[in-house]
């Protein structure tokens, strides 16, 4: 994989020819998160967008992929706006530069994905945990073999995509030796898993206290 740092004009010939793609981490608003966590995901977007602009040097972004959405065209659109703003914004100006939108959900899998992950938030009993656990790592396989499919299928000799997905998810990806992997990481995403980290330590420490 290679990271935005060793992108530089000089070298961009190594690269011409090669199917890329550049894997933006796909950070979800929480929109009863505190104040100091809505300003980490803006600037997050922000140094996204900037990235995004010089990582382009190693070939335009002509095919976009997106989890989460399974519609097509304007209905996608929407859907990408109902949830990211942001997300919405970068895709918006990379189809107006000539950019396609490729989803990469299926919806007879996202379904049953989704419900299954709702279902071991709510469940106590051991037993029944591991079963839908089961369910659901069996509709999660699927789902990435899917978007797998579709990067593969989609993305033609020597074109550039622009790939949004949870990074947990992107790394048990195993992309084709021909795809060459570009990571999108700006500093500040480093500053929101810090966050979460301390956020759970600090829920942690309360339940101990209340145990």
């Amino acid at each position: 994989m290679v990271e935005l740092g060793q992108i530089q004009r000089p070298y961009t010939d190594e690269f011409s020819g090669k199917r890329k793609l550049y894997c933006v981490a796909n950070i979800y608003p929480v929109q009863e998160a505190e104040n100091d966590y809505h300003e980490l995901v803006r600037k997050y977007w922000d140094e996204v967008a900037q990235q995004i602009e010089k990582i382009e040097a190693a070939g335009k972004v002509q095919k976009v992929f997106c989890e989460i959405i399974y519609q097509q065209g304007d209905e996608a659109l929407k859907v990408l706006n109902s949830f990211n703003e942001r997300i919405h914004q970068i895709i918006k100006k990379k189809l107006d530069e000539g950019s396609t939108l490729i989803p990469l959900e299926n919806k007879e899998i996202l379904g049953p994905y989704t419900d299954w992950g709702n279902c071991l938030r709510v469940v106590f009993t051991k037993e029944v945990f591991s079963k839908i656990l089961e369910f659901y790592k069996e509709f999660s396989e699927r789902r990435l073999q899917h978007f797998m499919s579709v990067i593969d299928g989609n993305l033609a000799e020597a074109e550039a995509g622009l790939l949004f997905m949870k990074d947990e998810d992107r790394s048990k990806l195993q992309f084709p030796k021909d795809i060459e992997v570009f990571l999108i990481t700006p500093p500040s995403y480093d500053d929101i898993i810090r966050w979460f980290r301390e956020k759970a330590m600090k829920m942690s420490g309360e339940q101990d206290q209340t145990g």
